[in-house]
């Protein structure tokens, strides 16, 4: 009992001096992107490089979602307008010089991208941009903001440690917040930055008065596919077992219904299994992630599902009448929505057995 009693004294200090410290350096194994620099003096605190990710990119004001709330019961806020993007995602996290203004900093990041043929695409500032203004990446109960939309606590948690540098700058109280997206057509890429100031009263006491600068960069790319496709006996056995099997080998591009080409080799092991068992009938029910409104999914799912069964009737010919898209939105994850990891395993198409 003592020493969970001493456990608690410990991380309640922690909590009220916070761990953050000014750094000399950027963290390890941090680096800038070729064709996009830094302001003067900043330092890396948080870094994460994924080949491939799904990143949306806001192109206008967040508006609250009725009734969606996200993980920690704030109520959900997302674009009215944006642009999902897949593609190789860095995010650079900056703690800037002493006495630089938010404002000035998102400035001189325009003016960095404008000469390389860049173009902004939505800006905002302070309560404008939606939800709550003066919230990091953590909190519950109140509002989402511009932070928590762009990166989960959750999703920071992954790569950042409680009261770490990189932790700090992003899950503490903010003021004076200030937001741009563009695009960089030379370099096949779209950019947001988010800056703001660390508030007085945030546990990261370091860093109080500070501004950070939150630079997510993706470049668009083709997925690797190297997902093993599953075969058309193991399909049928998964079924008679489960009632159902979900595949992740079937494409489309982002808001798109189109089934993409490097689909085949699933769609031929579908069709191998349908004619091998010509008495079975299976609904076609795509499955999406919480990016977005319910009801836009659905309907994204659902031409999905239709779209499947489209390729399977007119290129394999398989009788209609054994086949139904079904679209279900993200009615019934397979794992967390809190996380790109537990979202991307929520994208799938499943087939069930009448």
């Amino acid at each position: 009992m003592i020493i969970k009693l001493l456990g608690l004294l410990i991380i309640t200090i922690q909590f009220m001096m916070g761990d953050a410290s000014i750094p000399t350096k950027d963290i390890k194994g941090a680096k800038d992107l070729p064709f996009l620099g830094r302001y003067e003096g900043s330092k890396i605190v948080a870094y994460q490089h994924k080949k491939y990710d799904r990143f949306i990119l806001p192109l206008g004001e967040l508006k609250a979602v009725e009734g969606k709330r996200d993980g920690h019961n704030n109520i959900y806020f997302a674009p009215e307008k944006s642009n999902k993007l897949e593609g190789e995602h860095t995010r650079l996290v900056y703690l800037l010089p002493a006495e630089r203004s938010p404002l000035e900093v998102l400035k001189n990041y325009e003016d960095e991208i404008t000469p390389k043929g860049g173009k902004v695409l939505f800006e905002c500032e302070k309560n404008e941009c939606g939800g709550d203004a003066h919230r990091g990446s953590s909190g519950g109960g109140g509002d989402m903001s511009l932070a928590m939309f762009m990166q989960s606590e959750e999703d920071v948690t992954g790569y950042n440690e409680a009261f770490s540098n990189g932790y700090c700058a992003l899950t503490s109280r903010i003021n004076d917040q200030h937001y741009f997206t563009a695009e960089l057509p030379k370099q096949n890429a779209y950019v947001s930055v988010l800056t703001y100031t660390v508030t007085d009263d945030a546990f990261c006491k370091a860093f109080a008065k500070r501004t950070i600068a939150v630079v997510d960069v993706v470049q668009i790319k083709e997925r690797e596919q190297k997902m093993v496709v599953v075969k058309a006996d193991e399909m049928s056995k998964k079924i008679e077992a489960d009632g159902k099997i979900a595949l992740y080998g079937i494409y489309f591009d982002t808001d798109k219904a189109v089934v993409k080409a490097e689909s085949k080799p699933t769609l031929d092991e579908i069709a191998k299994m349908l004619k091998a068992t010509p008495d079975m009938k299976i609904l076609v029910v795509g499955h999406t992630d919480n990016q977005g409104k319910f009801s836009y999914n659905q309907k994204l799912s659902q031409r999905r599902a239709k779209a499947v069964v489209k390729k399977l009737v007119n290129d394999y010919k398989i009788a209609s009448r054994r086949l139904k898209g079904v679209g279900v939105s993200y009615a019934c994850p397979a794992a967390t929505n809190a996380t790109e990891k537990g979202r991307a395993k929520n994208r799938r198409v499943v087939l069930v057995k009448e």
